[in-house]
C-alpha cells in the first residue's frame, strides 16, 4: 500500500496566506536604539507596545512579564486579562501553571539533598527509589543515575502518555509501578533526550529520600526559603484567586490536573520567579539564608554533556539548558541559561545571564503564545543587557544564497530518509532543486554562501513565504559516532535533528497490521492519544498518531521493526524512540505503547 503525500486543503494554504497579508498590516513598534536607551524605563514603552502587538496578531488572552537585574525587580506588569469574562485584568501577581519550568525548582531540591548528602548524583536511581525499573532492548549499559534524569541523558521516554492529564492522577507509588511496564528510548549517556518521566522519578526520589510528600517539601524547603509567596506545586490550577484561566483561541479552555508534578506542576507568579533568578544571582542565598550553597548554584548552571558527541556543542546543566538556536541567541553576554515551560493551554519563558545578573520570566495563559514568550524574553533581555552594559546584539545578516552551478553534486549526498525530532523527513531532487517533505508540506532546501543549506516555502508553489527565524538556520549533514545524521546550525551553535534510515527489513508480519486503531481504554483520562495507523510508503512504515483528535503531520514517526511483536516509533536516532508491541490475529489485533492498548478497527 502506497501513501501520497497529504497536503492541506486549498482552503486552508489560501486562509495561510490571508493571515500573512493582514500580519503584515500591522507592524511591530520600532526598537529604541542607541542614545535612546539609558536604562530599562526608556525601553517600558517600545516593549509594552511589542506585548500588545504579539499578543493581537496572536490571539493571547493575558500575559505577564519580569526584568531582574541582580537583587531587583526593574520591572513587573501584566497585561490583557486573566480573567476575561470577569473582566479580571493580569498582573504581576498572577499566577500561571508555568509548566518545564518547574524543573528548575525541582532541581534546586534535588541539589539540597545532594549538600545534605543524602543524594548522589553519581549513583544508580535505584539506590534511593528501589522499585524503580524499566525494561531495555539495549545491552551492557550503565545504570540510569540522577545526573542522567537531571540532564535528560536517562534514555527515558519523554512521557508516560496514559494517565499524564487525568481527573484522578495516579500516586507515586502507581506511577513507579507502571514505568515498570515501560521502554527506554536510548541507553543512558548516548544522547540528550528531554523526560517529563524523568523529572517525575526525581521527583518522586525526593519525597522516598525526605519522608515527606513532594508537594510538601518543595513548598517548605525550597518554595519557602526562596520568599516564592504565592507558589504552589500541584496537579492543577491553584484555588487562589490569583489564578489565570486557560485559554485556546481567545476561548476559556479546561485545563486538566497533570500526573507529573516534579516536572510541569508549579503554579507561579513573574514575581515568584523573579526571587528565584535572585537566588540564582546571590549564589543561592536570599537574604541572611543560604538556599543553596554556590558551588551548587555554579554546578547547576555548568555544562554537563561536553563528553557525549551526538550532542555536538548543544549543552545543558543541571536543570538548565545552556544552548539556544535562531533568533533566541543573546550573544556577547557569556553563558545563556533557560527553560521554557507548557502545559494544554499554558506558555512560559525564563532566561538568565549570570554573568551580568539579569534575567527575565514571561508567563500567558493562552495555547498560541509558545513563540512569543521566547521573542519577548529575548527582546526584553537583550534591551536589559543593552540599557546594563552598553552590549549590544549584532545585527542578523541573512546568508545569501550560493552559485547554483554544480550545486546538484552538491545536494546528492542529502537524498534519502530520515527519522528526526519532527517526525519522517525524506530529501528528495526535483530537477536541480532539493526538495524536503515534512510536516505535511514541500520545503526547498537551497544551498548557501557559508557551505550550509537553507530553506524556504512557497505558498502554492508561487508565493514566498517568510519563515522568521527558521529562515536563518542552516543545515547540514555529517558522520558522528558512525551514524550519518542531520544538524541546525545558526552561528556558532550545532544541534542534532536527525538520523538516516534504510527501509526496514523483515516486515512481512508488520505488512499484515496495516490499517487503522483506536484506543481502548481511557479511565478517566484525557487521552493524549486518539487513533494510530499503520501506513507504507516507499518501502518505510510509518505510523501516524492522532493527537487529541488531530491529525498532524508532524506524528508521522518511521517504524522499525525489533521482532514480529515488538517495533521502534523512532525518535531523532535510528536505533531509538518509543516501543510500539503487537499481537494477535486480523481480528483481534491489538498494540500498546505510552501506556495505551489500541485495537485495530476491521471496517
Amino acid at each position: 500500500m502506497r501513501v501520497s503525500r497529504r497536503l492541506p486543503p486549498l482552503s486552508l494554504l489560501l486562509a495561510l496566506f490571508l493571515g500573512l497579508l493582514l500580519a503584515g498590516c500591522s507592524n511591530a513598534p520600532t526598537r529604541p536604539q542607541g542614545a535612546a536607551l539609558k536604562g530599562v524605563d526608556d525601553a517600558k514603552p517600545y516593549l509594552s507596545q511589542l506585548i500588545r502587538h504579539e499578543m493581537a496578531k496572536n490571539s493571547i488572552t493575558g500575559l505577564s512579564i519580569a526584568l531582574v537585574d541582580d537583587q531587583r525587580v526593574v520591572w513587573a506588569e501584566g497585561f490583557g486579562y486573566a480573567d476575561k469574562e470577569q473582566a479580571q485584568a493580569a498582573s504581576a501577581e498572577t499566577i500561571y501553571r508555568v509548566g518545564s519550568i518547574s524543573k528548575l525548582l525541582t532541581a534546586t531540591a534535588a541539589m539540597q539533598l545532594v549538600e545534605q548528602k543524602k543524594l548522589d548524583l553519581d549513583l544508580p536511581l535505584q539506590k534511593y527509589l528501589p522499585d524503580f525499573s524499566v525494561q531495555s532492548r539495549f545491552q551492557n549499559t550503565a545504570p540510569i543515575t540522577v545526573r542522567n534524569l537531571l540532564t535528560h541523558h536517562s534514555g527515558l521516554p519523554r512521557d508516560l502518555s496514559k494517565g499524564m492529564f487525568s481527573a484522578r492522577p495516579v500516586s507515586a507509588t502507581q506511577f513507579v509501578e507502571q514505568v515498570k511496564h515501560s521502554d527506554v528510548d536510548y541507553p543512558p549517556n548516548l544522547v540528550f533526550s528531554y523526560s517529563n518521566l524523568g523529572f517525575t522519578l526525581l521527583g518522586y526520589t525526593i519525597q522516598n529520600i525526605s519522608g515527606v510528600p513532594f508537594k510538601d517539601y518543595m513548598q517548605h524547603s525550597v518554595l519557602e526559603p526562596l520568599g516564592m509567596r504565592t507558589a504552589t506545586f500541584e496537579a492543577g490550577p491553584t484555588s487562589s484567586s490569583l489564578m489565570s484561566k486557560a485559554y485556546r483561541r481567545g476561548k476559556p479552555a479546561d485545563e486538566w490536573p497533570l500526573r507529573d508534578v516534579p516536572a510541569v506542576g508549579l503554579n507561579a507568579s513573574v514575581l515568584d520567579l523573579g526571587r528565584f533568578l535572585s537566588m540564582v544571582f546571590a549564589s543561592g542565598k536570599v537574604g541572611e539564608q543560604q538556599v543553596l550553597k554556590p558551588q551548587s548554584v555554579a554546578q547547576m548552571l555548568s555544562a554537563q554533556n561536553v563528553d557525549v558527541p551526538l550532542d555536538l556543542n548543544f549543552r545543558s546543566g543541571l536543570g538548565w539548558m545552556l544552548s539556544t538556536l535562531g533568533a533566541s541567541t543573546i550573544e556577547n553576554a557569556g553563558p545563556v541559561a533557560h527553560h521554557a515551560g507548557s502545559t494544554l493551554f499554558f506558555r512560559s519563558e525564563i532566561y538568565a545571564l549570570p554573568e551580568h545578573k539579569l534575567g527575565v520570566v514571561v508567563l500567558a495563559n493562552s495555547s498560541s503564545a509558545g513563540q512569543v514568550v521566547d521573542r519577548l524574553a529575548t527582546q526584553a533581555l537583550a534591551i536589559a543587557l543593552q540599557a546594563k552594559t552598553g552590549i549590544t546584539q549584532p545585527a542578523r545578516q541573512k546568508v545569501l544564497p550560493a552559485n547554483p552551478t554544480g550545486s546538484v553534486e552538491q545536494l546528492r549526498p542529502f537524498v534519502g530518509d530520515y527519522t528526526t525530532i519532527a517526525g519522517h523527513v525524506r530529501l528528495r531532487l526535483d530537477h536541480d532543486k532539493l526538495k524536503a517533505d515534512a510536516l505535511g508540506q514541500a520545503f526547498d532546501l537551497v544551498p548557501r554562501s557559508d557551505g550550509l543549506l537553507g530553506i524556504e516555502y512557497s505558498l502554492l508553489g508561487l508565493l514566498p513565504v517568510d519563515l522568521r527565524s527558521l529562515g536563518d538556520i542552516g543545515f547540514t549533514r555529517r558522520s558522528v559516532s558512525n551514524r550519518e545524521v542531520l544538524i541546525a546550525v545558526m552561528g556558532q551553535q550545532e544541534m542534532l535533528i536527525g538520523e538516516r534510515i534504510q527501509p526496514p527489513t523483515h516486515v512481512t508480519r508488520w505488512l499484515q497490521r496495516l490499517g487503522s486503531y483506536e484506543v481502548v481504554q481511557t479511565d478517566e483520562d484525557r487521552t493524549v492519544v486518539d487513533r494510530m495507523a499503520l501506513i507504507e510508503d516507499h518501502g518505510f512504515l510509518l505510523v501516524d498518531l492522532a493527537i487529541n483528535g488531530r491529525v498532524s503531520a508532524a506524528t508521522r514517526v518511521p517504524l522499525q521493526p525489533v521482532s514480529d511483536t515488538e517495533a521502534t516509533l523512532l525518535g531523532q536516532l535510528a536505533n531509538g524512540g518509543d516501543t510500539l508491541r503487537c499481537q494477535g490475529d486480523a481480528q483481534t489485533e491489538q498494540c500498546s505503547f505510552a501506556g495505551y492498548t489500541l485495537r485495530k478497527l476491521t471496517h
